[in-house]
């Protein structure tokens, strides 16, 4: 398993300090610059594609091409995460299950999108909002963060910072279904270390190895 300690920030980079303020002020506000600077052109060309994409949703299964939910954003904050829709169309319940490999409810199209993260596409609105960032912890289902929060001492760490299309733990290769609390505790101490370490060194670093972790398909399904 890797370990998430193998990055040390540029010296004089500013980095995430729980006692400043105006330190956290100035990584937010490098952060949020980086988040417009890349969502903003990268939702215009990929336009096209989302409607392509939302029309063969469309006519592979019945029900809405949009999926949202709500997930606790920065400080716990509540909002709508938005993704092309994988599975079949469920309710909403109180009990979330996590999408598994060959998972049966994963449609013909979305098992192909979950693949490639496609699916993750629309959250670049979630970006130019402000709800999420380009690079952060992956927010989770909310019963979920009530569940593990329970179980894992350090798991509300991770609501310091934004959530992220991406983060430190995928792009080790942190993705995908947890059916164990240990496997996410240790999901859970790669966010908890992006927060305590978050700079915009880090952030590059993490959005330039992200597509080669997309073509790795590491517990992508």
């Amino acid at each position: 398993m890797p370990a998430p300690f193998d990055f040390l920030p540029p010296e004089g980079a500013v980095r995430f300090d729980p006692a400043n303020r105006n330190t956290n002020w100035a990584i937010a506000s490098s952060k949020r610059v980086l988040d417009l600077f890349v969502a903003v052109p990268a939702f215009v060309l990929v336009a096209p594609l989302l409607a392509l994409l939302a029309l063969l949703i469309r006519m592979d299964s019945a029900g809405p091409a949009l999926f949202r939910q709500k997930r606790l954003g920065y400080r716990g904050r509540p909002f709508d995460i938005l993704k092309l829709r994988t599975m079949r169309v469920q309710e909403d319940g109180e009990i979330v299950v996590q999408a598994r490999r060959d998972d049966a409810r994963t449609t013909r199209i979305g098992r192909w999108l979950r693949m490639l993260s496609l699916d993750e596409l629309p959250q670049l609105l979630n970006v130019i909002n402000g709800e999420m960032s380009l690079v952060g912890p992956r927010p989770h289902a909310l019963v979920h963060d009530t569940h593990y929060a329970r179980l894992i001492a350090n798991y509300k760490r991770r609501q310091d910072v934004k959530p992220g299309i991406t983060g430190w733990a995928q792009i080790h290769g942190l993705r995908g279904a947890t059916p164990t609390v240990e496997i996410m505790s240790r999901r859970v101490d790669f966010d908890a270390w992006y927060a305590n370490h978050a700079c915009l060194a880090l952030d590059l670093k993490i959005l330039f190895r992200t597509p080669l972790e997309v073509f790795r398909r590491r517990n992508a399904y």
